[in-house]
Parts: C-alpha cells; sequence; structure tokens
C-alpha cells in the first residue's frame, strides 16, 4: 500500500462526499479508490468512513486523521515546489544601511528599479553616518566608507574614494600655504568625525598611512546620528 496514494485518495472522497465523485476528480476507477481506503483503514486498524447508499461521512477517528493527512499532503506539496524553484525569487525584508551621502546619490537612484524587479521584497534603508552594529540593528548590508574594522565580517569592494585637499584662495592668502602634512597642524582644517579618527586626517604614504594631527576650525562638521 502507497500510504500517499490511500491519503490522498481519502481526501478526495471526504472532499467531494462521494466514491465516484472522487474517482472522477484523481481519474482512478472507483474500485481502485475504495481499495486505498479499504487499505488503509485495516493498516491502521479503525473505520475512517461511515458509509451509506446516498452519503460518506468520517468517523469519529475518521476526523482527526482526515486533518492530519491534510497537513501532511500540503507539506509535501510546498517541498515539492521550493525544490521546483517555485521560490527562487527574493522574498522577506531587506534592511541596508549606507552614509548618508552615499546614500541619498547612489541607492536613492536605484531603489525604484530594485523594488520593481524584486516585488516581495520588502527594502529597508537607514542613512547613518554612524557606524551601525549589524547584529544588533538586525542590518542584512551594510555599505560603508574606509577599511573594515569587523575582521568577521565578510566583505565585497564596490569601488574607490578618492578625496582631495583643498583651500579657498582667500585662506590661502591670510594663512599661507602648507608645504606638507605636518603643516597642517597650524591650520584651521574641517574634520569629519565618523571618517578619520577624532582630531587627525589619515594621508596616504609608501608602506601604508600616515596620520596627521589637525586643528579643527570653528564649526567643525560632525555626524551625531
Amino acid at each position: 500500500m502507497d500510504r500517499l496514494d490511500a491519503m490522498a485518495a481519502l481526501l478526495a472522497v471526504v472532499d467531494t462526499g462521494s466514491f465516484s465523485a472522487a474517482s472522477r476528480k484523481l481519474r482512478v476507477p472507483v474500485t481502485t479508490m475504495s481499495r486505498r481506503v479499504a487499505e488503509l483503514e485495516a493498516h491502521l486498524g479503525t473505520q475512517l468512513l461511515q458509509r451509506t447508499t446516498r452519503k460518506v461521512t468520517l468517523t469519529d477517528a475518521g476526523s482527526p486523521f482526515v486533518a492530519a493527512c491534510r497537513a501532511v499532503l500540503e507539506q509535501i506539496s510546498e517541498a515539492e515546489r521550493t525544490a521546483a524553484g517555485e521560490y527562487q525569487s527574493p522574498r522577506g525584508e531587506l534592511t541596508v544601511t549606507a552614509p548618508h551621502v552615499f546614500g541619498r546619490l547612489y541607492l536613492v537612484p536605484v531603489m525604484a528599479g530594485f523594488m520593481a524587479q524584486f516585488p516581495d521584497v520588502r527594502l529597508n534603508c537607514r542613512f547613518n553616518d554612524r557606524v551601525l552594529d549589524l547584529q544588533d540593528e538586525g542590518i542584512d548590508l551594510a555599505i560603508r566608507l574606509g577599511p573594515l574594522q569587523d575582521s568577521r565580517l565578510r566583505a565585497r569592494r564596490l569601488g574607490s574614494v578618492r578625496r582631495v585637499l583643498c583651500a579657498s584662495p582667500a585662506y590661502l592668502a591670510r594663512r599661507g600655504e602648507p608645504r606638507t602634512p605636518a603643516d597642517l597642524a597650524t591650520h584651521d582644517c574641517i574634520g569629519f568625525h565618523g571618517i578619520d579618527p577624532p582630531g587627525t586626517w589619515l594621508f596616504a604614504a609608501p608602506g601604508g598611512t600616515v596620520t596627521i594631527p589637525i586643528r579643527p576650525a570653528s564649526g567643525s562638521i560632525r555626524s551625531t546620528r
């Protein structure tokens, strides 16, 4: 006896109300339908259906068993659909964090296209210049600028950012032009806290980076979010 076939036959009889209607639904002879249900009852040692000339009804033992059969067959059907690739399209919620400026310039323009391509994904973007803890904040993907601090994270390089050291002609005429990075210690500088260590600028140099202390100007730009 194939128990799955027997369960399917039992459900068809219950749903259609008769063996003849169930045989038409499953395209199986009535005798086969009757035999499958009888074998299932013999296997269980109990009567599942009460048969009369007019209708078929469930016994007290049959009602909970039919509910269990329905759940089993639905789970099998779900597993088959998953294995066949029915759910290959992404779905669920995706939480992404990125710096404010980067997010506005590069993520916002592509968000509409992403949501159109993946309508079952709920996109949640959190633009924040503060470095968020992915696990504590429930974040799936983080886009960050600078070196990766947490070596446990899996990262992929998306591109490079080049920063330019500049000053207005009026400032240089008033304060003079620095000739070396060390000269910056005597100049008023705008510090972006959260990108470089506080009170410093980082410069590329042969063999690594050089940290130069700076004197933040009055009204330094700070990220507090």
